[in-house]
């Protein structure tokens, strides 16, 4: 007898997210259809390079930026986007930033930082014992030591505790982070990742680390999704898509890692611009499998020029938007 999966807590259904051309030129097609189910104590890594959507994405979720279309469903009921709503689902769901010494005010002290989002809410009971407890979480002890400090006197692993407590105070069930570590030292961003984690097992919360980095991904997600182009163009467990990657943009990202065998692939062509989204494949025009004659070999290179890969489900089971990929998987 097999087990279902449970029911995601979050859901992206058919999400785009355009953005007006500049100067009267074409839209930018930021989220170019998007699916994405992130389940009940779940991590979910989003990575690709600078500028593929991923934060676009993320912010969507939250509902921070109105999709142009498809839908947002948390718990199983779509997100609407009136004031009530959004304050309510904002409960639910927090945001973590890249950088804390931006999403924290200076002139706050870590005691109001962490309160602030107790007091947009009205919560009603303890609030010195909500802030305590959201700090001792944190990792931040005995918490009232801190309660006076202000971030400046904070080291910048603290300081991203203290967003992390400030998320965790509204004792949300799903917490969205956008690049975590990036600002941190690399000495600090085993501890943060290792509290993330911790969260998750203490406390069942799903989370959603949008990151660059794919040996982060490798040390903290479940699963992950790569995204390129407004679209997630692979995704899968963890462990099978970061050992056997099927889409070759997936290969080239793993190939500049220090660990990787053989030499990093260069990736040919300009960078992504959401403005110009290719005919066919996205990828096509800087696809070293296009460009080296593999696609040709296999039959499929026409189709990576001219016929764009169907929209991945959000399930999560192992899937690529690749035509080369799923001719040469079946062939296996």
């Amino acid at each position: 007898m097999t087990t279902r999966p449970p029911t995601p807590l979050l859901r992206a259904e058919g999400l785009h997210v355009t953005y007006p051309g500049r100067h009267g030129g074409p839209p930018a097609r930021a989220v170019d259809g998007v699916d994405l189910d992130i389940r009940p104590g779940e991590i979910v890594a989003l990575v690709g390079e600078s500028g593929c959507g991923k934060t676009t994405l993320a912010r969507a979720l939250l509902g921070l930026v109105r999709p142009t279309s498809g839908r947002v469903v948390f718990d199983g009921r779509p997100l609407e986007h009136t004031s009530r709503a959004l304050k309510s689902y904002r409960k639910r769901a927090q945001l973590v930033l890249q950088d804390p010494s931006g999403s924290l005010n200076p002139r706050h002290t870590v005691y109001d930082a962490v309160a602030e989002g107790l007091r947009i809410h009205g919560y009603g009971g303890d609030e010195r014992a909500a802030v305590a407890e959201a700090l001792t979480r944190s990792g931040l002890r005995p918490p009232e030591r801190f309660f006076l400090r202000y971030p400046h006197e904070l080291s910048g692993g603290q300081r991203q505790r203290i967003v992390i407590a400030g998320a965790l105070a509204l004792e949300p069930e799903l917490l969205v982070a956008d690049e975590p570590v990036a600002s941190l030292d690399a000495s600090v961003r085993g501890e943060i990742l290792a509290l993330l984690l911790r969260l998750r097992t203490e406390l069942g919360l799903s989370a959603l680390v949008v990151t660059h980095d794919l040996g982060l991904a490798w040390n903290i997600a479940d699963r992950v999704a790569v995204m390129y182009l407004g679209r997630i163009v692979e995704t899968g467990d963890v462990e099978l898509v970061l050992t056997a990657p099927r889409h070759p943009y997936t290969q080239a990202l793993l190939s500049v890692l220090p660990e990787a065998p053989g030499d990093p692939v260069v990736l040919t062509g300009e960078p992504p611009d959401p403005s110009r989204v290719p005919a066919g494949c996205r990828f096509h025009v800087r696809c070293p499998v296009l460009a080296d004659g593999e696609a040709a070999r296999a039959g499929v290179a026409e189709s990576c020029r001219t016929r764009d890969p169907e929209i991945l489900a959000g399930s999560g089971d192992a899937q690529a938007a690749c035509h080369w990929a799923q001719v040469t998987t079946s062939a296996t």
